[in-house]
């Protein structure tokens, strides 16, 4: 018996495909000094805002079971660590190889999720469970305010507004 893949997730997918383009279009010039600039606020930082949307990617990919799966800045972020004063973060390029390679691996494997695999609970912390199904979806929203925060930033820092072409 074939198993039949969702389609709840089609709009979602649509929302993953934009942002795949708004994030690189976000970080177009940005320098590295910059990037880890914070104006003398306590803001999350273009390069700590970039690696954290890289590594829900890659957290996603393995809670639907590639669990190979790494950034290479892993360590930075695993276990949604937040931004680490004194921390030198890897390069905007670093962080753009590791989108590029994760992005086409986690868009297969959404496409071949079942609706019974959305009804799945992913454990987040004592008396705290979800259903993939809204993971999936606070996860697309995530990347979107993200997103948003970085565009905010190349304003902040001087930079022209993204684009959205």
């Amino acid at each position: 018996m074939e198993i039949e893949k969702s389609d709840r997730l089609t709009a979602l997918v649509a929302l993953y495909d934009m942002q795949t383009t708004f994030f690189n279009n976000a970080l177009e010039g940005i320098s590295e000094i910059d990037s880890h600039k914070r104006l003398d606020t306590k803001a999350n930082h273009v390069a700590w805002l970039t690696g954290s949307l890289v590594e829900q990617r890659f957290w996603l990919v393995r809670e639907l079971g590639d669990t190979e799966q790494k950034q290479e800045a892993d360590t930075l972020f695993r276990d949604n660590r937040g931004i680490q004063d004194e921390i030198t973060y890897p390069s905007l390029e670093v962080f753009k190889k590791d989108w590029k390679a994760i992005t086409p691996v986690l868009r297969d494997a959404l496409a071949q999720v079942t609706d019974q695999q959305l009804e799945n609970k992913i454990e987040m912390g004592p008396g705290q469970a979800f259903s993939l199904f809204d993971m999936i979806t606070f996860l697309i929203y995530r990347e979107a305010n993200c997103i948003g925060q970085i565009a905010l930033w190349r304003r902040l820092l001087g930079y022209p507004p993204m684009k959205y072409m």
